[in-house]
């Protein structure tokens, strides 16, 4: 498959080396929700060193306790190939000796061969949150930057609130930029802290600096997204001669999160044909492990994936349409704007109400099904699809559901790994109301020859049926132990009718190896659950080569 990408024009005036530099495990700690341990944070950073970042800024040693043991643990027992540690702090505090700033001297004492400092680049946080002079908010830069470099570490400086701070009073912000790099600074990264700006004011401001601080300093841009601009305002910023740029994966971080950084560096390798990200030789790079690296680290920080994030999203390259599957049966550039195996991810084709033939045949093909060779199968599925779609199914979002439907059409029967006499489940509470209510479930099925009857608790009905399920069939089918269910979805459809309304559930399930999605619809949440629940089962066995006992 070709790239659907065109060449942009590379900036006329900036520096020759362009550094990717991480803040996922300090900016994007911050978002609501995240809450990184010592042993996480020395987890990810092994897999932003194996995406080819350039920088890791590893969170605030002295300020936060468990930044000063992350990097001292880091200092024996991190091993980085391409990325080196930076470690985050602020410029000394007003009418001190940087030397004396305990926290400066933190800084130092992390080891880290990189320090960024923040710094105050709008005069109005100077005046009113230092609550000091300008010349003293820029000998603060000066002295912080100059005593750090002289102990032998390479400074950052993040100018905090830069934009918004240049839209009041350009001179200030741009002198703190200067008093940066006089003294010593090797890179500024200019903030838009309240993440605020458009793309072409981004443009505007970094070409006016860029000529102020000549072509042989490294600017560098650090974007939130609270415009919805983020990814936007970092490209601008790179195309008006910034070259360095800073961002979170899965664009992480307080508010509405920061740029995300996986975006950020497929578009600059893709589309503007840049070579950002480190590579190991004999490998391809990255970038084809982006969509891993991804929901690798999604796993750590105990946020679900975004289905539809750019690039690495599970529907970042899935199509729905009839029209589109018919385009992209004959070639698949028509309806993508890249090739999904470029960045570790892969083309889908949803099966809905909406999709035609060439969907379902497609779908098939993905499956390792040549539906064309068999029509009259083709049509059937074709129709059941619809039909089931209609009373409540879906299976844009349950391909083994799909998978099974589509296998009994083929084979005119599910695989038979068991028979279903009979099932029950009760929930009981007893004593006053603040007491745990109590659920049992008993099911009643035929296996491996002989029938078996067994009774399962849980937290809930539907967790009681998963356990009776599994007693029920863990002797004739020991490879249910590896299963495990890790999402479950409910969603009450034709709600005017109250209780009496149509219950769909969508269960996910693991192995550990990979992944699977279920559906269920009935008159209850039990008997959805149950149906999305057996699906699962059957997929699970039938995935790992087990045949019928």
């Amino acid at each position: 498959m070709t790239q659907s990408t065109a060449p942009a024009p590379q900036p006329s005036a900036a520096p020759a080396t362009f550094h990717v530099y991480d803040t996922t495990l300090r900016d994007g700690a911050q978002q609501e929700g995240i809450n990184l341990s010592v042993a996480d944070k020395l987890a990810i950073a092994p897999m932003l060193d194996e995406l080819g970042v350039g920088f890791i800024e590893g969170g605030w040693p002295g300020a936060v306790p468990k930044d000063t043991e992350f990097f001292k643990r880091a200092a024996k027992d991190l091993v980085l190939r391409h990325a080196e540690l930076a470690a985050f702090g602020a410029t000394r505090k007003v009418g001190v000796r940087a030397s004396d700033d305990p926290l400066v001297r933190a800084l130092l004492d992390s080891e880290a061969p990189v320090v960024t400092l923040v710094a105050k680049s709008d005069v109005r946080h100077v005046e009113r949150a230092l609550r000091t002079t300008p010349d003293e908010g820029l000998a603060m830069i000066r002295d912080t930057v100059t005593f750090l470099a002289r102990e032998g570490r390479r400074v950052f400086v993040d100018a905090e609130h830069f934009f918004d701070g240049y839209r009041y009073d350009a001179e200030f912000s741009r002198q703190a930029v200067l008093a940066a790099f006089e003294a010593g600074a090797e890179v500024v990264a200019l903030c838009d802290t309240n993440g605020g700006m458009l793309p072409d004011w981004v443009r505007e401001v970094v070409a006016d600096l860029r000529a102020a601080a000549g072509p042989d300093a490294v600017l560098g841009m650090h974007a939130h997204n609270d415009s919805g601009c983020a990814v936007a305002n970092t490209l601008a910023a790179v195309d008006a001669g910034c070259a360095h740029v800073q961002g979170t994966v899965n664009g992480y971080g307080e508010r509405t999160g920061n740029a995300d950084l996986l975006s950020v560096v497929a578009n600059l390798e893709l589309k503007l044909g840049r070579s950002v990200l480190a590579r190991s030789e004999g490998t391809s790079g990255g970038l084809a492990e982006l969509t891993r690296i991804a929901h690798a680290i999604s796993e750590l920080t105990n946020i679900s994936p975004f289905a539809r994030q750019p690039y690495v999203g599970a529907s970042a390259f899935a199509h729905k349409a009839g029209l589109h599957a018919s385009a992209i049966k004959v070639d698949p550039d028509l309806y993508q704007h890249t090739d999904p195996l470029l960045v570790g991810n892969d083309m889908r084709m949803l099966v809905s109400d909406m999709a035609g033939r060439a969907s379902i045949e497609l779908k098939g093909r993905q499956l390792g099904i040549d539906l064309a060779a068999h029509p009259d199968v083709l049509s059937r599925v074709t129709q059941r699809v619809k039909d089931a779609e209609a009373n409540g199914y879906t299976y844009e979002a349950a391909d083994a559901s799909f998978e099974l439907l589509l296998v009994e059409e083929l084979e005119g029967a599910r695989p038979a790994y068991f028979r279903v006499e009979s099932w029950r489940a009760i929930v009981e509470r007893n004593g006053s109301r603040g007491a745990a209510a109590t659920a049992e479930a008993t099911v009643k099925l035929h296996a491996g020859g002989e029938r078996v009857v067994r009774t399962g608790e849980g937290n809930g009905p539907v967790n009681a049926l998963d356990h009776a399920l599994r007693l029920a069939l863990a002797r004739v089918y020991p490879e249910l132990e590896d299963f495990e269910l890790i999402d479950f979805k409910v969603r009450i459809l034709d709600q005017m009718q109250g209780t009496d309304a149509v219950t769909r559930v969508l269960i996910e399930s693991t192995d550990g190896q990979t992944s699977w999605s279920t559906v269920g619809v009935g008159p209850n949440l039990i008997e959805a659950s149950w149906e999305a629940l057996t699906d699962s089962a059957i997929w699970g066995l039938r995935n790992r080569g087990v045949a019928p006992r």
